[in-house]
């Protein structure tokens, strides 16, 4: 395989729309994406409250869109998804992402909503690690994903569940349905399926992270922020999550969903084998972030990792979900 390459700048306030343009050219979105079909821009919204470090922010968003436009890309839709502790009317609101949206008249769609796209069955190219396990009754993908380039609008942050999360975990939200959350017991297997599937059935792929601000904690909700003030752009979804991951602290070949995506082949997790591209030094930086839980991500721990999991249809599967919701 390639050497995979990841861009990364230091910003400010002053300039930060502007770098993300620069970002996305030097991370190569011309080459990544069709400029003949659609574009799908895929925010991430954790927490529909406004938190820093936590949801795509304003500024990462249009920036993101300007430089589609500058390159030539003008069929631009952003699609929302829902799950038990998120509502995304809130979350464009309160996240100030619909203001921007509205300003450069990108309509939106929500995957939950039967006339904005409907779910299909689909039988994956390559043989699945975990998604056949937890849906015996068929995968299913909303059919408006299908033969459209997708961008993918994370944050650097850590996951209770995950130990970080970014590119590879932003297609949890819009490829699976309110169930998603029933993978979690095999969470890296099903983001290392969700990215093989991406290659499937998108006409390109490319990531934009934010680390404007930063979050260290128990994620991907209730994080400590930090202000870093560094942005990534690249066409692995492997890769740029792999320099997110040494940059906050972690080894990345030591986290599941990267070191299957690396041996599959499906991009490259070793940073040995990527080339940085920009403020390169900023690889060399150790953040020091730790993984904590809170009172719902830890007592989610117990029924999804542990041998209590034989409980976790009746706390996961029924309206009791809505007690850790609460939590």
């Amino acid at each position: 395989m390639a050497k995979a390459r990841v861009a990364i700048l230091r910003t400010q306030p002053e300039t930060v729309v502007e770098d993300y343009i620069k970002v996305c050219e030097f991370g190569g979105m011309n080459d990544a994406l069709n400029p003949e079909k659609t574009t799908i821009l895929k925010d991430n919204i954790s927490w529909h409250f406004l938190y820093p470090g936590s949801n795509t922010p304003p500024w990462q968003l249009e920036g993101v869109i300007l430089a589609l436009r500058k390159l030539g890309y003008k069929d631009l839709v952003d699609v929302h998804n829902n799950t038990v502790v998120t509502n995304p009317y809130k979350g464009r609101e309160l996240n100030k992402l619909g203001k921007i949206l509205e300003k450069y008249n990108i309509p939106e769609m929500y995957n939950f909503k039967k006339e904005d796209m409907k779910w299909i069955r689909y039988e994956p190219k390559h043989k699945t690690l975990a998604l056949h396990k937890v849906f015996p009754e068929g995968i299913f993908l909303p059919d408006y994903f299908f033969d459209k380039n997708i961008v993918h609008l994370p944050t650097i942050k850590t996951h209770s569940y995950t130990t970080y999360t970014g590119a590879l975990k932003n297609a949890f939200g819009g490829l699976l349905n309110t169930r998603r959350h029933y993978t979690h017991s095999w969470i890296h297997d099903t983001l290392v399926d969700l990215l093989a599937i991406q290659k499937e059935i998108h006409s390109g792929l490319f990531a934009v992270m934010d680390g404007t601000t930063a979050g260290s904690g128990p994620g991907p909700r209730t994080l400590k922020p930090y202000d870093k003030n560094i942005i990534l752009a690249s066409s692995d979804m492997v890769a740029i999550d792999a320099v997110a991951a040494k940059i906050m602290g972690f080894e990345p070949m030591n986290i599941r969903c990267i070191s299957k995506s690396h041996e599959l082949g499906l991009g490259i997790g070793d940073i040995s084998e990527i080339e940085i591209i920009g403020d390169r030094d900023v690889i060399k930086e150790n953040w020091h972030f730790s993984v904590g839980t809170n009172l719902a991500t830890g007592a989610g721990r117990l029924f999804w990792f542990s041998p209590l999991r034989i409980f976790q249809r009746l706390f996961f599967h029924t309206p009791i979900v809505y007690i850790f919701v609460f939590a």
